[in-house]
């Protein structure tokens, strides 16, 4: 299970008095998959470093099935949008470097085999697993960077506008592999996943949160009802998809005038 409660959390960074965050309080359950939605500068990424142990709350605390988030640890995957490849390995070396923290006991060709495995379920040919980051394109090192994090199988999965930097056709792809590795997923892994595109947002989660301008909240909370669900088919005709877009976008320029006025 990967039940995460936040609870009065604020966030200020050390030797300053201005809050990054203020004050939020959220419970997600085990194999949600929550977007978050906001500006940028809102503090969506510092959230995801606070849940991935990178940073530490100024007050407040994040629980993790009632046990307090310390550091940084293997059971999160962190995908950022530099892929996070060290550039003097092969993908598979960086991969591998994963899997020897994660199953210290396990034979080299095992891990090897985990591997391969995943280069291969994000799509790629096996031969990428020689390959430095160098030689591949953005959307080959991206998925790289999600094999590398699947391949630990942590329950908990944090992504930080991975695909921003992508041509469309490749974030079309991604974003479907994504959803695609969540639902088959058993247990579903909890993700939590950083954007400020709306329509993504509704494509990828079953849970939304928008957060407003620093010092920043959860401004609007929302879980998607089955008919709200969208697919890359019906994501611009189904009314219900259409009006909850409509309460999105909405929310994020309330907020916006809010803050200019």
């Amino acid at each position: 299970m990967s039940n995460i409660t936040i609870r009065q959390l604020s966030f200020a960074y050390a030797g300053s008095d201005r809050l990054i965050l203020k004050n939020i309080d959220v419970e997600v359950k085990s194999g949600e998959f929550v977007c978050l939605l906001g500006q940028s500068g809102c503090g969506k990424s510092t959230l995801l470093r606070l849940l991935a142990g990178l940073e530490k709350p100024t007050e407040g605390e994040i629980l993790v099935d009632g046990d307090q988030i310390t550091g940084a640890g293997l059971s999160k995957g962190v995908v950022f949008q530099d892929y996070g490849l060290f550039p003097w390995m092969t993908a598979g070396e960086n991969i591998m470097l994963a899997l020897k923290q994660k199953f210290p006991g396990r034979e080299k060709k095992e891990l090897k085999q985990i591997g391969v495995d995943m280069i291969k379920a994000v799509g790629l040919d096996e031969s990428v697993y020689h390959k430095l980051p160098k030689e591949l394109s953005g959307g080959m090192k991206q998925r790289c960077a999600i094999a590398q994090s699947f391949s630990i199988d942590p329950p908990i999965l944090l992504m930080d506008e991975p695909f921003g930097a992508l041509d469309a056709v490749t974030r079309a792809r991604l974003q479907d592999l994504i959803r695609e590795l969540w639902a088959k997923g058993n247990p579903k892994k909890t993700v939590f996943f950083v954007t400020h595109d709306v329509d993504e947002a509704l494509l990828l989660a079953n849970r939304i949160m928008v957060m407003g301008q620093s010092p920043s909240n959860i401004i609007y909370d929302h879980k998607l009802l089955e008919s709200e669900q969208a697919d890359r088919e019906n994501q611009f005709e189904n009314p219900e998809i259409m009006k909850l877009r409509n309460t999105l976008i909405g929310q994020i320029n309330k907020d916006i005038a809010i803050h200019i006025l």
